[in-house]
Order: C-alpha cells, then sequence, then structure tokens
C-alpha cells in the first residue's frame, strides 16, 4: 500500500497552520473557498478576481498543503470542483 503524506504533515505543522506561508493568492482563495463552499477555477477567477494562472498556482499550493479537495463536476466533466477538506474534529 502506498500512502501520499504532504511535506506539511511530515513536520508535524496543520495544514490550517501552513496557510501562514503561503502567497496571498492561495490565502484568497482559501477565504473565497470558506465563505462560499465548492467551487470551480472558472468561479474562482471570477470571484477572486485573479488571473487564470494565479489561481491555478493558488490552487496547486492550497493541494500541496493538503487543504484542498478535487470532485468531478457533474455538469461540465472537464471541469474540477474544489473545496476545503474538512477539519477533523479535535483540531483546533
Amino acid at each position: 500500500m502506498i500512502v501520499f503524506v504532504s511535506e506539511v504533515e511530515i513536520q508535524g505543522v496543520s495544514p490550517v497552520d501552513s496557510l501562514v506561508h503561503l502567497p496571498p493568492s492561495a490565502k484568497l482563495v482559501y477565504r473565497v473557498l470558506e465563505s462560499e463552499g465548492a467551487l470551480t477555477q472558472k468561479d474562482l477567477i471570477e470571484r477572486t478576481t485573479l488571473p487564470s494562472r494565479t489561481v491555478r498556482y493558488a490552487i496547486g499550493r492550497l493541494r500541496d498543503v493538503g487543504i484542498l479537495s478535487v470532485r468531478f463536476y457533474i455538469p461540465d466533466a472537464r471541469q474540477s470542483l474544489y473545496g476545503l477538506k474538512p477539519v477533523s474534529e479535535g483540531v483546533v
């Protein structure tokens, strides 16, 4: 069995605490997803008014940290739906 663990989890830092070290664009995408729920990349671009390349970079950084979940977007299979992973109970 192969288990993929983010570098942040190996270091013992919770993913939410690692927001401090992310660029402002990733923090903005995090806040939008926190307030609006799961969105497509197109929706994130519209709501953040960031360039598409910047949103893609922010999504990548959030995935690397282990905060972001990616699901299929049923209405349009070419797109993905991005949302925040639920924080497990007991972790503050």
